[in-house]
């Protein structure tokens, strides 16, 4: 993506990000992203997304493995994720802006059947659940023609589709399109991952039994660890640790709950437990976190920038 690309990418998007944090877009599953300023370190979960930098910096941590994206950089996310983000470049005058486009597997998948032949997609030497790449031509192309699409809003029940349509083709064709692939491809190690994922969000609250897990992914279990943490990088205990730590700061935020309320609504037997998991993750117990967030967030805005738009 050139200068100019930049530019007016940067500019559609600050059209449309009339308020600090996610902002909807008239284009279904387009949102588009502003922040002002750098921000703390945010654990929250990034679900499964296309995120273009415009303009700013921001990075995640996955694990131990750290995540930066830049102007004329992408982030896929392809499952969903307990991360840790931060904005690290954003003023005033140049926010971070970005836009993110949610994935539609069921279209990626159409398009391997119907489109293109994928033996040519450069194999990588290991299956991570996000990555981060270059929006070159004519990616560019593509993602420009969407964002200007918000202009014209008679056009988007029309045309919308099929331009969404093409910058999954797009990242299909470049150099991480085969992890696009196998994210895809039904039945594949990816796939059966990120059901047991979905699992765990809707059950987040119930035991675990990494039996029952590698069961559902149709793997032993000594396999499903291997998988599990290739993709996620973390064990199945870690990962349901994390979703019910970002889940309970939420509620407390959201929901005005006590502590012990919170730490039982998450599954945890014992709220001294979860608030000395609490604060090792969050850096803070978490009466006196949810006190300070409360005197600089308003708890819907907390919601939609960590649960519905981490990835941005």
């Amino acid at each position: 993506m050139n200068e100019s690309e930049k530019q007016e990418l940067a500019s559609l998007i600050g059209k449309f990000a009339r308020q600090e944090g996610v902002n909807a877009t008239p284009i279904p599953g387009v949102f588009s992203f502003k922040a002002s300023t750098t921000e703390r370190l945010t654990p929250s979960v990034y679900d499964p997304s296309l995120c273009i930098v415009a303009q700013g910096r921001k990075q995640a941590m996955l694990g131990e493995e750290i995540y930066y994206y830049n102007p004329s950089d992408y982030l896929v996310v392809s499952v969903d994720l307990p991360m840790i983000g931060q904005v690290t470049e954003a003023s005033t005058d140049n926010p971070y802006l970005c836009m993110k486009i949610r994935l539609d597997f069921q279209q990626i998948s159409e398009l391997l059947v119907r489109d293109m032949d994928t033996h040519g997609s450069k194999p990588l030497p290991r299956t991570r659940g996000l990555f981060v790449g270059k929006v070159e031509e004519p990616m560019s192309e593509s993602v420009l023609r969407l964002a200007r699409l918000l202009n014209s809003p008679e056009d988007i029940p029309v045309l919308a589709p099929s331009m969404i349509r093409e910058v999954y083709y797009r990242l299909l064709r470049n150099n991480y399109g085969s992890t696009m692939v196998h994210t895809a491809l039904k039945g594949s190690n990816m796939q059966r991952i990120a059901s047991v994922i979905r699992k765990l969000k809707a059950e987040l609250d119930q035991p675990i039994s990494v039996k029952a897990l590698a069961e559902l992914a149709n793997m032993s279990v000594s396999t499903f660890h291997l998988h599990f943490k290739s993709v996620t990088a973390m064990s199945p205990l870690q990962f349901q640790k994390r979703l019910r730590l970002i889940e309970a700061r939420h509620l407390m935020l959201s929901r005005d709950l006590d502590v012990a309320a919170t730490a039982y609504q998450v599954g945890y037997e014992s709220p001294s437990q979860f608030s000395r998991e609490y604060a090792r993750m969050f850096g803070k117990p978490p009466g006196r976190d949810i006190s300070q967030l409360r005197q600089h967030v308003h708890p819907q805005a907390m919601n939609l920038n960590e649960q519905h738009f981490a990835a941005s």
